[in-house]
């Protein structure tokens, strides 16, 4: 606004001095009222150049906002009339055909969730079959541990802390472990940094010092592998005692029930006569489990001292012998079959 009043002030001054100043000689003397009055007029025309030079991007601006404005109008007036009918069913069967083809790509995903989840529930079950573990309840925790010089370096650091609770047949156990991997361009390795198994109360007494000495090594394959094969070999010798006394119930007496690790073998000919077999399972150093058989003799002092022979006294050795030979059924069989022969003689 300045700036045009200036314009139009050197438009009035300019006509003033054209129109209206006497050209006498007195009052152009000095030549100085002629020379101010080119100068006004110069300043006036430089001050409408200015003008017009900043009025160019006011109206540039000015012409974009009444284009929204008709633009707003118009859609304000559009969405105040109602719309026509075919113009409605479209949009409807288009809202419809978006929310089905959303619908139909959820179902798709979600039948491929339902495959691949029953795929890893058959392979649970098969493991489960195979080893004898069920696992109950399995979560997972993962930390970072990637600092600013490896990731410059492409190597990653990852934590892994995992808790499970199972049970093997009759043996319920809780587990954690952390595992440690590291990843770089080349290779991966992963390592157990930490174990800890903690067992329910058993009648197994070999199980404590063996799940301290997988704590104390962090070797998980080697508790799994080794608490399934002594769970197997605790069945086979609970099957096999238990048959043995249902075959022979007057000779055969397990003092703790079929679960027992002693079986004992009477003679009802010769009271105070007995054998018994005493049946451990004994997890080595390198997890390997193995079944000890032991015979014990309990007979009276005035046997041994008509034993002259040394039957008794030679009678454990004998057994080893025999089990090397025949088999553990067959030996423990050979063994009652002895006594219930000489009872019924």
């Amino acid at each position: 606004m300045a700036m045009s009043l200036g314009c139009l002030r050197a438009r009035v001054i300019g006509s003033g001095i054209a129109r209206h100043s006497p050209a006498s000689p007195a009052e152009f003397r000095d030549g100085s009222r002629q020379q101010r009055a080119r100068l006004e007029e110069q300043d006036g025309a430089g001050f409408c150049s200015a003008a017009s030079r900043q009025r160019g991007p006011m109206d540039s601006q000015l012409a974009e906002a009444r284009a929204l404005e008709a633009e707003i109008t118009a859609l304000r007036r559009a969405c105040a009339e109602p719309p026509a009918p075919g113009e409605d069913t479209s949009r409807v069967r288009k809202s419809f055909q978006e929310i089905y083809q959303a619908d139909s790509e959820g179902w798709e995903l979600s039948k491929d969730l339902r495959s691949h989840l029953g795929h890893l529930e058959s392979e649970l079950h098969f493991l489960s079959t195979l080893t004898g573990i069920s696992i109950r309840h399995y979560s997972k925790k993962t930390e970072d541990l990637t600092s600013t010089e490896m990731a410059e370096k492409s190597i990653k650091k990852v934590l892994q802390r995992h808790r499970l609770s199972a049970n093997c047949h009759m043996i319920t156990f809780q587990l954690e472990f952390h595992l440690l991997e590291i990843q770089n361009k080349e290779s991966l390795s992963s390592v157990i940094t930490d174990l800890s198994i903690i067992m329910e109360p058993t009648e197994y007494s070999e199980l404590s010092e063996f799940v301290s000495r997988a704590e104390e090594r962090r070797d998980l394959f080697m508790f799994f592998r080794s608490l399934h094969f002594f769970v197997e070999w605790c069945e086979y010798r609970k099957r096999t005692f238990k048959r043995f006394k249902e075959k022979y119930p007057e000779a055969v007496h397990l003092s703790e029930g079929a679960s027992s690790s002693c079986m004992g073998i009477r003679s009802p000919s010769r009271p105070g006569f007995e054998l018994v077999i005493v049946w451990r399972i004994q997890i080595d150093e390198e997890g390997k489990v193995l079944p000890k058989l032991d015979l014990l003799t309990k007979v009276p002092l005035q046997a041994l001292e008509l034993d002259k022979n040394r039957v008794i006294e030679t009678a454990p050795l004998s057994f080893r012998t025999l089990l090397g030979v025949l088999g553990i059924e067959a030996t423990l069989e050979s063994l009652i079959k002895s006594l219930h022969t000489e009872a019924s003689n």
